[in-house]
């Protein structure tokens, strides 16, 4: 049993799916589409992958006082996921994610965060204690930029290990960069990081160079169907990416996210801990949905 322990802060969603041949253009309808509803959001999707990768995993959100957010409460508890610092709010409803899905497995997503736009630095303080005496950290963009610094600075000051996932793409400040120990950007985020176009291994290096100036010990650039590149200290290390058939790449960063942090709880190198998370990650893209499609730990061999 894995006893260090992962503290994710993050949004919680309900995803409703539609899947169909193609996306539509703008004022298009697109008929023919199969539709699903599935738990989601980028935070819980990585507190569900940790979990299911045997992962020592709590659990820091908010939703309404809803069905929607009874349910997921349910949902992780049944995973495995410590709950106790998921909050209800009254106010606001449970967010919620439409997710267009078409034939070649790519996606659009629109959020209507709800509670999760009010996941509050006061609510940061009433989960310090269980911030603070864990191993690491992991976040996302999907709540207040605000509330996401302020998790970092506490977690970096007691010196629990940052990791960000910066989804959806955003500009970061650099006090914020400064707290964490790894950052995981996909080629957009990572252009909108460092204003390069991240297009191949020689500017995703470049992309890394400049990111890691600006204080971060390991930049993890993901590039999809084309590997991740590594930057630790003045070192770079590029993991190629299995060779699968993609149906959905819903949640496919999640679960790179959520299993490179299991490889780091479990004292993996930081390249042994990119290849977990890269076999994870390659499984899900092969399955439909966001939560459902996450793998086990007996499913991740490498």
């Amino acid at each position: 049993m894995n006893t260090k322990s992962i503290v994710v802060v993050g949004s919680c969603n309900t995803d409703m799916v539609i899947k169909s041949d193609r996306l539509p253009v703008p004022g298009e309808t697109v008929l023919g589409g199969a539709f699903m509803m599935n738990p989601g959001g980028k935070g819980a999707n990585q507190a569900v992958a940790i979990a299911r990768l045997g992962g020592n995993v709590k659990f820091v959100a908010k939703t309404g006082n809803d069905l929607f957010g009874k349910q997921a409460v349910e949902l992780y508890e049944e995973e495995n996921i410590n709950t106790d610092y998921m909050f209800s709010d009254n106010n606001l409803p449970s967010g919620v994610a439409l997710i267009m899905v078409d034939s070649h497995g790519e996606n659009c997503i629109s959020v209507a965060s709800g509670a999760n736009a009010n996941l509050t630095t006061k609510d940061i303080d009433k989960a310090r204690q269980v911030i603070e005496s864990s191993d690491i950290l992991l976040m996302q963009l999907e709540s207040p930029i605000e509330t996401v610094e302020y998790a970092a600075k506490i977690a970096n000051e007691k010196g629990v290990k940052v990791v960000l996932n910066p989804a959806p793409a955003a500009f970061l400040p650099n006090e914020l960069l400064k707290c964490l120990y790894t950052i995981i950007p996909n080629e957009v985020e990572a252009e909108m990081l460092s204003g390069i176009k991240v297009s191949d291994l020689e500017s995703a290096k470049q992309a890394a160079d400049i990111i890691s100036s600006k204080g971060v010990s390991v930049v993890i650039i993901t590039m999809g169907a084309k590997g991740a590149i590594i930057k630790e200290g003045e070192s770079f290390t590029f993991v190629p990416a299995n060779k699968v058939n993609a149906v959905d790449t819903t949640a496919a960063g999640d679960t790179f996210c959520g299993a490179f942090c299991v490889g780091l709880s479990e004292a993996m190198s930081t390249e042994d801990a990119v290849k977990f998370a890269t076999k994870a990650a390659s499984i899900t893209v092969t399955r439909e949905g966001a939560q459902v499609a996450l793998p086990y730990r007996e499913e991740v061999k490498f």
